[in-house]
């Protein structure tokens, strides 16, 4: 498995490309921004983008989806609590149309030989989820190096954030955690020197 970070647009939303590098089938997690650049990676190591997964449906995640949709051919996911029919929000903009699949807590959907587990964590969203591949966690804006999302735009809530995080920090084993923003890191650090997840496992 090769994970390529892209940082994009004004806020630098990681956006990640995952990539099955046997059969270079590869899912693109939260194309915020900059489709172009997005593209450009794809197109110059001949990857087939399979799958367009979102973390959240906040616009700072899904800028590029369309573009990057159309011209792959991929898949979306999104699910359906942050879709903007749902929430009829300025911070939830992207409707998933019929070329997408809405997902929820317990799926997992195959790219080449890798499997992403999709694990409902809301708080930051009402729709917020982290996906799970191989010994790799992609929180969104859940879980960050050293925090955590915040709550106070709407749809947020503090409580369900700090369930979400005690799940993601109650899972088995050690992970590399790459979040929606800034520097990736691992979970046992997390645990260990996190504030808010010593806070979640504590409460």
């Amino acid at each position: 498995m090769l994970i390529k970070t892209l940082p994009v647009g004004q806020l630098e939303t990681n956006c990640y490309v995952v990539t099955d590098e046997k059969s270079l089938d590869c899912a693109v997690i939260d194309p915020g921004d900059e489709s172009n650049t997005i593209l450009d990676y794809l197109e110059e190591n001949r990857l087939h983008c399979r799958a367009i997964f979102l973390t959240h449906g906040h616009y700072d995640h899904v800028g590029a989806v369309e573009a990057v949709a159309e011209e792959t051919g991929a898949t979306v996911y999104l699910n359906r609590e942050d879709d903007a029919d749902s929430r009829r929000d300025l911070h939830f903009p992207f409707h998933l149309t019929e070329n997408g699949e809405y997902y929820a807590d317990g799926d997992s959907v195959e790219i080449g030989s890798l499997r992403f587990e999709v694990i409902g964590t809301p708080g930051h969203t009402p729709g917020g989820v982290t996906l799970r591949c191989q010994d790799a966690l992609f929180t969104g804006d859940t879980l960050f190096r050293g925090s955590c999302g915040r709550t106070d735009l709407p749809g947020g809530d503090t409580d369900e954030l700090l369930r979400s995080l005690k799940r993601i920090c109650s899972l088995e084993g050690d992970f590399e955690v790459y979040p929606g923003h800034m520097d990736s890191s691992t979970l046992t650090r997390e645990r260990l020197f996190n504030y808010y997840c010593r806070l979640a496992m504590n409460s």
